[in-house]
């Protein structure tokens, strides 16, 4: 991906590398990620959004840790 393309959440490929940015969106490509990460039994809630979209450095694997360190708890 070219250093000024923004990142594209509904077709880009999605890895545990990819930056979340100000550009966030949580679409059915982003879904389809954390389902593959996380299982079956992964879904979106309003505080995990937020956290996702907190302006916080963060990448989609680190998304992806959050959430199956949350659901152990």
């Amino acid at each position: 991906m070219k250093a000024n393309k923004k990142f594209d959440w509904h077709s880009d490929v999605i890895s545990d590398s990819t930056l979340v940015d100000s550009h966030y969106k949580t679409t059915q490509n982003v879904c389809r990620f954390m389902v593959a990460r996380c299982g079956s039994h992964f879904k979106f809630n309003r505080e995990f959004m937020a956290w996702i979209c907190d302006d916080e450095a963060k990448t989609m694997g680190d998304v992806a840790s959050k959430w199956l360190n949350n659901t152990k708890a």
